[in-house]
Parts: C-alpha cells; sequence; structure tokens
C-alpha cells in the first residue's frame, strides 16, 4: 500500500510516492510553460493538467498500489471554466498586475482594514476576487459562460473525483474568504460582483475528497478506490512535512520563493499584522494559524545568477564534477584567503531581491532589484555571494516583522533546495541569530502532503504518527554571534536600499 503528494508548482509539477513507513519510493516531475508579459502572467491550466496526468500515470506505472494521492498547490491564481470543466482562459498568476484598480475599488467600498479583519489578508490585487473583477469587467464573454471558479488545487481535485472543494488554506488566498467564519463571504462577493455559488465548497486541510472517477482510472493507470485528499497551499503543507506544529518551530523554505512560516499558537491580532502585510491562514491543528513572510526571488535569484554569469564556472565545475552552486562557494572562500580576508565573512556588497518585485513587508510589484558596491575587483562568486545574501537579509527583514506580530520560534526547519546550501543555511543561522535545521527530506511539502494523506485515509493515527514516520532531522547549524555582529553591520546599511532607490525606478 502506497501514498502520494502531488505538488502543483507554478511552472511544474511533482508527484512522489511514498510506503507506509514513509520511506520515499519514487517521483516524476513535468513542467510547464508560464507566459510573462509587461500586460498578464498566465499559465495554460490544460498544459498544467497534461503535466499532472503523465506524472500520475508514470507513478501508477510503478507502484499499482497507490491508495491515495493529496494535492497542494501554489496559491491566488484561478481559472474560470464551463459546466464540464473546461477551462474558457488562461489562468492569472499572482505576480500577474491585473486587478489593481478594482482591488481599490474593493477597499473604497468595504474599507481596508475592515476587509484584512475579515479575511486575514491585506487587501491586494494579487488575491483571486480583484482579478476575478477585472475578468468580470474586460473578459465579459468569459465571466458569461462561467459556470465554475476553481483555484490550482480545487481545479486537480475537481479534475480527478468530480468532487468540488477546496481546503481553508487556498481558500484565504482568493480575498473571499472569512477566516472568522471559515466560509466563503458573501458581502464580499456581493460588492466584487462575484456569484459566490460559482466556488468550490470550502473544507478543513487534509479532507478526503473521495475516490477517482472512472475515466481517470482508466487514463492513469491507478485503482478506481484511489482516494485523492484536498492538503492545502504549497507553504502549509511544507509546514506539515517540516513538523513545525507549534509556534517554536518555524519554517525557512528556500524553493525558488524564499518564505519564512512561522505558526501562531492563537489568533494573531490583525493590527500587529498588517504593518508587514501578513497574512492570516488557518492552519491544519484547530485553533493555530501561520503567515507567510516572503521575498518571489529566493532561489529564482540564485538559478538567475547561475544560469546568466557562470557560463565558464559551469565549464569549470563539470570538470571537476560538482555543482556550479558548489563549485561559486568554495572560489568565493579561495578569493577571499587570497586577498587576506574571512572567507566566510560578508561580501560587502549590498543586493536588493527585487527582480521579480517585492514581496512582504512592501508588496510592490513594480520594485526592482538592485546591485551595490561592484568594482572592477569584483568576481562572480562575489556576486553569487551577495545574491544569496539579499535573500537572507531580506529574511531577516521578514523576521524581524513577524517577532513584532507575535510569533516566537525558537529555531527554523529548512525545506526546499536551497537547504542543500551548507554554506547558506549557516549565513541564515547566523543572520537571524536562531539554529537552522536541515531535515533528511529537503521536499517538505510532497511529505507534508502525503503525511495528510496518510492521516486522511488512515495510514497514520495522526499527524504526530505521521511525522515519527516521514520527518526526520540531519544537520543543525547553530548560529555564531560573531558573524551575526559582521552581518549586523551590512544590514544596517541594507535596510536603508528600498527607500533610497525606490523613487529612481
Amino acid at each position: 500500500m502506497k501514498i502520494a503528494g502531488l505538488d502543483i508548482g507554478t511552472t511544474g509539477c511533482k508527484c512522489t510516492v511514498f510506503d507506509n513507513n514513509g520511506k520515499e519510493l519514487g517521483k516524476s516531475y513535468r513542467d510547464y510553460p508560464v507566459k510573462r508579459g509587461i500586460s498578464g502572467h498566465e499559465v495554460d491550466v490544460n498544459n498544467l493538467m497534461i503535466g499532472v496526468y503523465e506524472v500520475i500515470t508514470e507513478m501508477a506505472s510503478k507502484f499499482s498500489d497507490i491508495l491515495g494521492i493529496g494535492v497542494t498547490s501554489f496559491g491566488e491564481t484561478f481559472v474560470m471554466t464551463d459546466e464540464n470543466g473546461t477551462p474558457l482562459a488562461p489562468a492569472m498568476i499572482y505576480t500577474d498586475p491585473r486587478g489593481a484598480d478594482e482591488c481599490r475599488e474593493l477597499c473604497d467600498a468595504l474599507g481596508e482594514e475592515n476587509l484584512a479583519r475579515t479575511t486575514g489578508v491585506s487587501p491586494h490585487e494579487m488575491y483571486g476576487i480583484p482579478k476575478m473583477m477585472w475578468m468580470k469587467k474586460n473578459r465579459p464573454e468569459v465571466y458569461s459562460k462561467c459556470r465554475h471558479i476553481y483555484q490550482m488545487e480545487d481545479y486537480v481535485v475537481y479534475s480527478l473525483t468530480g468532487n468540488a472543494q477546496i481546503d481553508y488554506s487556498l481558500a484565504t488566498r482568493s480575498l473571499g474568504f472569512n477566516i472568522n467564519t471559515l466560509t466563503w463571504d458573501e458581502k464580499i462577493f456581493d460588492v466584487a460582483g462575484i456569484d459566490i455559488n460559482l466556488m468550490s465548497k470550502p473544507v478543513p486541510t487534509g479532507t478526503d475528497a473521495g475516490c477517482i472517477t472512472k475515466e481517470v482510472a482508466e487514463k492513469t493507470g491507478l485503482s478506481v478506490n484511489t482516494h485523492i485528499v484536498s492538503i492545502s497551499q504549497d507553504q502549509v503543507a511544507a509546514a506539515v512535512g517540516s513538523r513545525a506544529f507549534d509556534g517554536e518551530v518555524g519554517v525557512d523554505g528556500a524553493g525558488t520563493v524564499q518564505c519564512l512560516t512561522p505558526v501562531f499558537d492563537k489568533m494573531p491580532d490583525v493590527e500587529d499584522m498588517r504593518p508587514g502585510k501578513y497574512v492570516i491562514v488557518p492552519y491544519v491543528i484547530p485553533g493555530k494559524y501561520v503567515t507567510y513572510a516572503f521575498s518571489y526571488t529566493g532561489g529564482a535569484l540564485i538559478q538567475w545568477c547561475t544560469d546568466n554569469l557562470t557560463k565558464k564556472e559551469k565549464e569549470l565545475a563539470k570538470e571537476e564534477g560538482i555543482s556550479v552552486n558548489t563549485y561559486l562557494e568554495r572560489q568565493y572562500e579561495k578569493e577571499r584567503e587570497a586577498d587576506g580576508l574571512d572567507k566566510e565573512g560578508p561580501s560587502g556588497m549590498l543586493l536588493l531581491p527585487h527582480f521579480a518585485g517585492a514581496a512582504t513587508p512592501y508588496m510592490d510589484t513594480g520594485s526592482k532589484g538592485a546591485i551595490i558596491g561592484l568594482s572592477v575587483a569584483s568576481t562572480t562568486a562575489d556576486i553569487y555571494r551577495a545574491c544569496m545574501e539579499g535573500v537572507t537579509y531580506e529574511m531577516y527583514l521578514n523576521y524581524k516583522n513577524v517577532l513584532k506580530a507575535g510569533a516566537c520560534p525558537k529555531k527554523l526547519h529548512a525545506t526546499g533546495g536551497g537547504a542543500h546550501s551548507k554554506v547558506w543555511m549557516q549565513m541564515k543561522a547566523d543572520v537571524l541569530g536562531i539554529p537552522i535545521v536541515a531535515l533528511n527530506t529537503v521536499d517538505a511539502g510532497t511529505v507534508g502532503s502525503a503525511m495528510l494523506t496518510g492521516v486522511a485515509i488512515g495510514v497514520f493515527k495522526d499527524i504526530e504518527d505521521a511525522a515519527n514516520h516521514m520527518v526526520e532531522e540531519s544537520t543543525v547549524y547553530e548560529p555564531r554571534m560573531d558573524y551575526h555582529e559582521k552581518y549586523m553591520e551590512m544590514y544596517e546599511r541594507y535596510e536603508k536600499i528600498y527607500g533610497a532607490i525606490r523613487g529612481l525606478v
């Protein structure tokens, strides 16, 4: 008997299979294109579903006894469909700039503070309702044919089971979900002019949606007895897969997006969260909540650097049989030692990581990245190091803010591809001043999805039992206070950059 986690990402999807003891057995990945232009950022949901069916089919061909698949996805993005679930238009993703005027209209009508207290999120065009309003206004031919509005999790769940349900954490990303009543908010939908009956049924995180349809079974090779479970937004699943079950443990999500996810043991005060534009998201454990303090470019910034600046370094790394990331980390240390400098010290550069706009605490899609401190002596390794530092300084900026809002993590469990870097993990521990714990499985989103799937279908007694089977700590990076002081000297300058250059770009 096997369980699986299906993770729907912005640019690709992944299905990972585990046995009933939590051991990873195999995984499959497919990517799909995202169209990013000046006027809009979109994903074709048909292409997304092709990827979904391919990864499921590949895993079903290897593991015929998959009993349950949990679905998690990225947030905000929605798709309008006809009565058969056929998409009527591409889906606008969270970075799409459309909806700003409509968001202001909603705030003017209902009040920004009232919206925040009702929904747990500070109004912004990234969320679903303003974009739905934009679609109705600018694409009336689409809205008139619309018979259902799905986000990505509930669209995939519906496609596999015929059951339209969405978990609380993803419903929150619509700006139309009441976190106090855990229902869609009729007043918000009425003012927005969006039919509330188009939405899926909100359910608790980890709710079984039932078995797959006969057609899906024939298409994928899965048994008709395979259950599909509505999990959550990807960051919530990562928190579960990181064993972050109370306020003492937060999550360092070092993926494409850099996300700090603290857990609150009770609902935080909206007014404490609003200055940093932090959301309040119902967690899988009743009475507990999480928030997302994030930067759009975490691993994406590192990828930008290696894609665009490292042709020679990639060749040299290949000759040594190591990744270009490892090569650049080692090169930085060699260059520093050759110059008589501390090989682990700050680069001396300041990099603002807003290469795809600014997320929390600014939520400023118009902000741009910047590198300050370049000279003719600067090397690619220096810039690579500055990329890691810039992401980490932005993370520290958010960390200080969530502490003011009432979060109190004693340590962070690290997930995502960035957790492979010992250099980056130590840097984060040094800058934040708290331990960073790497886990044996850095793909915590699919682990958390499989954990909750196992609980939903009876493989595990509860999430603690699931964590005992599936989550194991690896390396603990303790903060070094002497380095913390060095980084703080740089951070004092870093936190002034945004205000200094925003008016220039």
